[in-house]
């Protein structure tokens, strides 16, 4: 591939996204609320989607206690439930099971992977998907009926946050204590919050001082609004609205909000590369062709072109197939090649690709200066790609206006906003921004203490990066699993439910196996644990240098690539061998032998 085939300069390229880089490397603006001490928007994590309602403290014990009703939690529930395990509780702050999806209900809300490998356990419920790419308010249902199903509900306490939870060495048990009163002890406690919990505040300033309505995008606010999920919003005619972030969760409420207010002022830092989703519903012989262990096949498919290797068909065959896994995957080195040109030529289909995005939004929107605004200038992988059919044709209505602002809004007034020493007034501020980033510390996302042996918590013996048994089990926490995740020592995938239902399969396996052993305590040994962070460690491969020329996002660490701990990596480099995982966990659940525990 050559620059006169490709217009590839490699030069002028990277000069040009170090250029747009700098505009946005900027200190302190990826400084976040802490929303659990804030008395000005600590209010902004209320659920507004199910009434908050009295009940009577907990105190009899269970044998498991899973922290978080997301996809994880439901998927481990189901794997005890047919274990046979009846004594289970789940603690979740959420009005309902559901996890991301009970919290996302904003309009527009769907999933960007492929429902037909994303809803867990379709071929077990025989239930087929309705779009080829799922609403969020048919997979909450989907996976409210899950637990439904599995009988799940019954011992569930919803609107309930874990204070702390902390090891009792003489009980053999952990002792939960919660926001309500609840105090109860469980034999195992498995923490399942999933990895886009918790919601993202930016700090501005003065946005105190707004006088007009404000909320976040994962608590929407229907009541202002109007409308419901898949529904015009039909308050907002008199309105003008500002939204703040252009991610995936800006990119899916532009269209219905400009279809709705009277203006929309839409804030970017950084533009998302929006490649075409081409959603359509799910043909109606599509079941008819299914074969048994259709969905596992799939996701296997799937999951092996993510990381590059060979398949006869590529049974997704969209945006992630094609784009991701091709960036992600480089190409291999030819004979005599040298690194520099390695380099240049998976550089050039990068280029390649970007381009193509940036055409799109040429051809897609009328106005110039706005479509040079909506252009992409970085590499493909340098932030988390979008796709979208709807949200570019947005700009060319007349009560849609983008601001272009790098580094950051200047200030939130009374009456709206201030950039570049200019102010919009504003009716309303949405907050679009998100969740903090998968590779958040699992004691962060917890949300509470984790004392384990010697009143050592799990942010102590983490401190220095993650240190685990194949990412499931840590030493000096006994008797408690962790769902594996980004910087987990596991591994990670696209398509996250892939990783959550094998975890699932594998502590549940476990848990069933040792409670029919009457239950005994173990612990992580010092030899396994140590033995596994140096797989991790012989895995690590410094990227700092490829994500330099990033434009800032919460992949490369904000602009900070070189702050990545290798701890907190992968089985295997990159995303990690799934398959090899996955064939090391169940050889280990099926051999039965617990082999790196010590059981007492």
């Amino acid at each position: 591939m050559t620059q006169a085939s490709t217009g590839f300069d490699p030069e002028a390229v990277r000069a040009k996204y170090l250029r747009e880089r700098d505009k946005r490397l900027i200190s302190g603006r990826a400084e976040i609320r802490d929303l659990d001490n804030d008395p000005e928007f600590g209010h902004y994590r209320r659920d507004p989607f199910t009434p908050w309602s009295e009940r009577d403290t907990i105190s009899n014990d269970v044998d498991v206690c899973i922290l978080g009703g997301g996809i994880a939690g439901i998927a481990l529930g189901v794997e005890l439930r047919k274990a046979g395990v009846e004594n289970i509780r789940f603690v979740d702050t959420a009005g309902g099971f559901g996890g991301t999806w009970y919290w996302n209900r904003y309009p527009g809300v769907m999933c960007d992977v492929e429902s037909y490998i994303y809803l867990p356990m379709l071929e077990e419920t025989g239930y087929i998907p309705k779009r080829r790419y799922a609403f969020g308010d048919e997979i909450l249902e989907y996976l409210q009926s899950l637990a439904t199903q599995f009988d799940l509900n019954r011992d569930a306490l919803f609107h309930t946050s874990v204070k702390r939870a902390s090891w009792d060495e003489s009980a053999k048990r952990w002792i939960i204590e919660t926001d309500r009163g609840d105090r109860f002890a469980t034999r195992y406690y498995t923490i399942a919050p999933g990895i886009l919990n918790l919601l993202k505040l930016p700090t501005i300033p003065g946005m105190a001082e707004f006088k007009g309505h404000s909320f976040h995008s994962a608590r929407w606010d229907y009541e202002f609004t109007g409308g419901a999920p898949g529904e015009p919003l039909t308050k907002l005619k008199d309105k003008v609205v500002g939204m703040i972030g252009t991610g995936a969760t800006g990119i899916q409420c532009v269209p219905a909000l400009a279809d709705g207010s009277k203006h929309l002022w839409i804030f970017q830092r950084t533009p998302s590369a929006i490649g075409a989703r081409n959603n359509q519903a799910t043909d109606s012989t599509f079941a008819s062709n299914l074969k048994p262990g259709w969905q596992q096949e799939r996701m296997d498919n799937f999951q092996a072109i993510m990381l590059g290797r060979p398949v006869e068909d590529d049974l997704t065959n969209d945006g992630w197939t094609h784009h991701y896994a091709k960036v992600q995957n480089p190409p291999a080195r030819l004979p005599g090649e040298s690194a520099a040109d390695w380099f240049t030529r998976w550089e050039a289909v990068d280029y390649e690709i970007m381009q193509a995005h940036r055409s799109r939004v040429e051809s897609t929107v009328g106005d110039t200066a706005t479509a040079e605004i909506l252009k992409p200038w970085y590499r493909y992988l340098c932030k988390r790609p979008c796709f979208h059919d709807e949200y570019l044709p947005s700009f060319n209505n007349d009560n849609v206006t983008l601001v272009d602002c790098p580094s950051g809004i200047d200030r939130v007034v009374e009456d709206g906003v201030i950039v570049d020493g200019k102010k919009i007034e504003l009716d309303c501020i949405i907050y679009a921004t998100g969740f903090e980033a998968e590779a958040t510390p699992l004691y962060r996302r917890a949300g509470h203490d984790v004392i384990g042996t010697n009143g050592q918590t799990l942010a102590d013996l983490w401190s220095g990066g993650a240190s685990s048994l194949y990412g499931l089990m840590i030493r000096g926490l006994p008797n408690l699993f962790a769902m594996p995740g980004p910087a987990q020592q596991s591994v990670v995938t696209v398509n996250y439910t892939q990783l959550a239902v094998l975890g699932a399969e594998v502590v549940g396996r476990t848990i069933a196996q040792l409670l029919s052993k009457g239950g005994p305590t173990f612990e992580v040994s010092a030899a396994a644990e140590h033995d596994w962070n140096q797989k991790i460690l012989a895995s690590f491969a410094d990227a700092s240098a490829l994500m330099a020329a990033c434009t800032p996002s919460r992949i490369n660490n904000e602009g900070h690539p070189e702050s990545r701990n290798p701890l907190n990596g992968n089985y295997g480099r990159g995303f990690g061998d799934y398959f090899g995982y996955r064939e090391l966990l169940n050889d280990w659940v099926a051999a039965g032998q617990f082999e790196g525990l010590e059981l007492r």
